[in-house]
């Protein structure tokens, strides 16, 4: 699976919690500034060429959807995020988080209890 851009990750997040929507509902929900109609349009088309997204003819324009589910691509970018930067241990990436964010020991029980449920 390819990599995104800020931007396509951007219309993507959209496009994943509209699930169906033309170029203008995306643009609705995105923040401020609001890209420019074309800007929307070319990257979903971009998306569309990655394989990430597909359309339905709806009079005269297009109904686009994720071809990517969300869950997928965000397994994907954290398994590239932990072999890229922590050597492929999950345990160097907890460790760096809570060295470096102050993580508090309850949030630490409670993933380990998460983690034990599964």
């Amino acid at each position: 699976m390819k990599q995104l851009t800020k931007a396509e990750e951007e219309i993507m997040q959209a496009l994943w919690q509209l699930n169906k929507a033309n170029v203008k509902s995306v643009i609705e929900i995105l923040p401020e500034p609001k890209p420019a109609y074309n800007t929307v349009s070319t990257i979903i088309r971009i998306l569309e060429s990655k394989g990430f997204v597909d359309y339905e003819k709806q009079g005269k324009g297009h109904i686009y959807f994720p071809l990517v589910a969300k869950e997928a691509y965000s397994n994907q970018s954290i398994n590239k995020l932990v072999d890229n930067y922590f050597q492929g241990s999950f345990k160097s990436m907890v460790s760096f988080f809570v060295e470096k964010n102050n993580v508090d020991t309850k949030d630490i029980e409670v993933l380990l209890e998460e983690i034990n449920k599964k």
